[in-house]
């Protein structure tokens, strides 16, 4: 049976915190905001969809900024330090299904595993890049534009690619 996660409005009085100078552009939706909490001058995108969950946290710290069309998945966990830069069209996914061991049967129905994410402070997530379950960013990262991060990054260095793979250090 399909079931409705609601209209995602931002009221920023249902959040489990909400700092100063926070602006959400028009379009932005936020989902379980009860498990949502955004530091101050925080800017959030045309767009964004900041997917809280039942359980776990959504945390933003101070100064980040979410990019147009962001879609970050906190089923997990996702913690994302201060003047973290996430680029327009980023997803960040907490979650996966496992696959079944009959391959007669749906993904769809395989079990859900769950994996917090992380993002360093200082750390920049170029656009359209996807970061997959499990993953830390580290402190003053950038990764590339398009990249897909499958693991952790290290403090500093210059990721990029499918997967995405450390070329070098800032």
């Amino acid at each position: 049976m399909a079931r409705s996660h609601g209209s995602g409005e931002i009221l920023r009085e249902t959040l489990a915190a909400c700092g100063k100078d926070v602006v959400f552009e028009p379009g932005a939706l936020i989902f379980h905001p009860e498990n949502v909490e955004i530091g101050s001058d925080v800017y959030v995108g045309h767009y964004a969809i900041l997917k809280g969950y039942y359980r776990n946290r959504l945390r933003i710290g101070d100064g980040s900024w979410i990019g147009q069309h962001a879609f970050l998945h906190a089923a997990g966990g996702l913690t994302i330090g201060r003047r973290v830069g996430i680029g327009p069209s980023v997803n960040i996914i907490t979650s996966k299904h496992q696959l079944p061991a009959d391959p007669c049967v749906s993904i769809m129905d395989g079990a859900i595993e769950m994996a917090e994410v992380v993002l360093e402070d200082g750390c920049d997530v170029g656009v359209s890049a996807v970061v997959l379950p499990g993953v830390c960013i580290g402190a003053g990262a950038q990764v590339g534009a398009g990249a897909v991060v499958t693991h952790d990054v290290p403090a500093r260095a210059i990721a990029v690619g499918v997967p995405a793979r450390v070329i070098g250090q800032r």
